[in-house]
């Protein structure tokens, strides 16, 4: 006659749980350890290297104006009595500079985010 069964036994890793991770990741972090120095950094690159392609973004287009206002048709267009390059100089240029800003916030924020979900906020 046998006894009850048993579940087979399961063996617990502390350092595997995932609290156990963030709490040692957030710890590296906090007492800026070589783990937790090189998080930092790699946040940092990665917000250096969002803002870096951002703005190649921005001086590649306001940097193609001049060619495009190098072109008589556009040079010579009209809108509403003022010349198109003014308009484009004096009203889109700033909307499209407030979009790229927009762009770099939302994308730095999801990067810091990332940050504090691996570090475990």
């Amino acid at each position: 006659m046998t006894g009850p069964q048993r579940p087979p036994r399961e063996r617990v890793v502390l350092a595997q749980r995932r609290g156990a991770r963030r709490a040692r990741t957030r710890t590296e972090v906090v007492e800026q350890t070589d783990l937790g120095a090189a998080l930092i950094g790699g946040l940092i690159r990665a917000q250096l290297g969002l803002a870096l392609r951002l703005g190649l973004v921005a001086v590649t287009v306001f940097g193609a104006l001049p060619v495009l206002f190098g072109v008589d048709v556009i040079a010579e267009a009209t809108v509403l009595g003022i010349r198109l390059p003014w308009v484009i100089l004096g009203i889109a240029a700033f909307p499209a500079l407030y979009g790229v800003g927009l762009v770099y916030v939302r994308l730095a924020q999801r990067n810091e985010d990332d940050f504090l979900d691996l570090a475990g906020d």
